[in-house]
């Protein structure tokens, strides 16, 4: 699956959610009603743009809205993001101190940043979708490992794992997330 595909199935879930049916539902409805191997093609590529995602900036940026910010709570923090769809995703990852200027952080509560940005539940979009399909819950993770193989796709190694995340910098060092992040620092460093 390419970026537009993904993109386009991300856009029909933000299309059809509402306050009932909150867009994590919505993606799985959108895409359960594809065929399993679309599904984990989907997967596929919400892997790749959310290890894009896998920078020490990108974490701070995480670490100031949500107060803290741990390697789990960073997960659903992209997952997050990727929900907000391609425009705020591709601008968050060419610099994330733009999201200063997302309603949610720039709105009259900052902190309703935090909902919008942590979302647990996009991270299981596709393995949620793939268990109504086929009623087996452990079913996506066999179909899916059986897929990487067929594509000759690897886990990142552990050892990989930080490379590329950029230079990393101490998240508590207040003057050094106003110079990296000082829309958000001015947003959420406050007494």
């Amino acid at each position: 699956m390419d970026n537009d595909e993904f993109w386009q199935l991300i856009d029909s879930a933000r299309a059809v959610a509402t306050p009932e049916v909150p867009f994590e539902r919505a993606l799985v409805d959108v895409l359960a009603a594809r065929p399993e191997a679309e599904i984990l093609r989907f997967e596929v590529c919400f892997e790749r743009l959310h290890h894009a995602l896998y920078r020490w900036d990108v974490w701070a940026a995480a670490y100031l809205i949500g107060g803290g910010c741990s390697d789990d709570s960073f997960m659903d923090f992209r997952a997050g993001v990727i929900a907000e769809g391609r425009a705020w995703y591709e601008k968050v990852l060419a610099g994330p101190d733009v999201i200063a200027e997302h309603p949610a952080a720039a709105g009259e509560n900052r902190f309703d940043a935090e909902d919008v940005f942590f979302n647990e539940a996009v991270n299981y979009g596709a393995s949620y979708a793939f268990e109504r399909r086929t009623g087996d819950r452990a079913a996506f993770h066999r179909a899916y490992e059986r897929h990487r193989a067929e594509q000759g796709l690897s886990r990142v190694p552990a050892t990989d794992r930080d490379a590329g995340m950029g230079e990393s910098f101490d998240f508590d060092d207040d003057a050094e997330m106003h110079r990296r992040l000082p829309r958000l620092a001015a947003l959420y460093l406050v007494d």
